[in-house]
């Protein structure tokens, strides 16, 4: 083998190297992973899916979303069974995810020295890393492999600054700490797998912004995350604005059958039937002042009330 080949194995070789013990995902990384977005993107490469979508989805059901994903090929979504701080709430975000692994001093060499040459903060644990990248929407996902003690990813502190960062909380396969504390957090949520009074210890993060596993779903960085009483869906960021515009009007119409009930104008069998037309009319005024944005087209109502409704 002749020195300049031996030389060009020897770039490669340490190219994989460098690669292999890559923390935070490049945007280009980010961007291949989410090629189907077709959208403005972040200047970390994650989807820029709009406000007024995410708005718009927190009024859906996780069956709704359930249903949607699952007629797309997207079987494996929806994770159950968590210990949710504060109940009888909806979250909705862009996701920011995490994963930790169990320490060991070769790995933690390695993950520090990365951390440094990527700019990350050399103060306090491994585990700010990811908060310290999180903006307004963004919810963090992590990987915390199930672990309870010491394996309390954030407490009240951390909780404070995430909720200040991004208007919103986490979902951890894994614990927090400090549960009292951050239940009293206004509008601070948490959906996780345990808590415990002890403190973070021999966990270490492998990467930031790449994708996970949480529980029976595979989540990749700049899904949008729909949380709730019954479960948590993560959601290709490509599929939110069909999703949400398919769900919209069948949501409408289970809103405005309420209304109907309640006033007890029709018979239940007028409302849950086909409508006539007096009700179709009712229901078109009735979204014509309805407060807040949507998202369905004059042609999509005209066909949804032309399909029997």
């Amino acid at each position: 083998m002749n020195k300049k080949v031996f030389l060009i194995l020897l770039f490669i070789a340490n190219s994989l190297f460098v690669n292999a013990q890559r923390l935070g995902s490049t945007p280009e990384h980010v961007t291949a992973l989410t090629s189907l977005w077709k959208g403005e993107r972040f200047a970390d490469g994650r989807p820029n899916v709009s406000d007024l979508l995410l708005d718009r989805l927190q009024y859906n059901t996780l069956e709704q979303i359930w249903g949607y994903l699952s007629n797309k090929g997207y079987r494996n979504q929806v994770e159950k069974n968590w210990i949710i701080l504060k109940t009888g709430k909806t979250m909705v975000g862009r996701v920011v995810t995490a994963q930790f692994m169990p320490s060991r001093p070769d790995l933690d060499t390695l993950v520090k020295a990365q951390g440094r040459a990527e700019g990350r903060s050399q103060k306090g644990g491994y585990n700010i890393w990811p908060i310290d990248i999180l903006t307004k929407g963004d919810i963090y996902v992590a990987d915390g492999f199930g672990k309870g003690k010491d394996g309390t990813l954030i407490g009240s502190s951390l909780g404070n600054s995430i909720y200040a960062k991004t208007g919103n909380g986490v979902i951890f396969n894994g614990s927090i700490r400090d549960m009292q504390e951050l239940r009293d957090t206004e509008g601070f949520n948490a959906w996780v797998k345990g808590h415990d009074p002890s403190f973070i210890k021999d966990m270490t993060p492998t990467a930031i912004n790449a994708p996970i596993r949480i529980g029976e779903v595979t989540v990749f960085p700049g899904d949008i995350v729909f949380a709730n009483d019954y479960g948590v869906v993560f959601i290709p960021a490509h599929l939110v604005e069909a999703l949400v515009k398919a769900n919209e009007l069948t949501g409408l119409r289970d809103e405005f059958e309420r209304l109907l009930l309640k006033q007890g104008k029709y018979l239940s069998g007028e409302i849950h039937g086909d409508w006539t037309m007096g009700i179709k009319n009712e229901f078109r005024a009735w979204l014509a002042k309805y407060p807040k944005k949507t998202m369905y087209t004059p042609e999509q109502l005209d066909t949804y009330l032309g399909k029997n409704h």
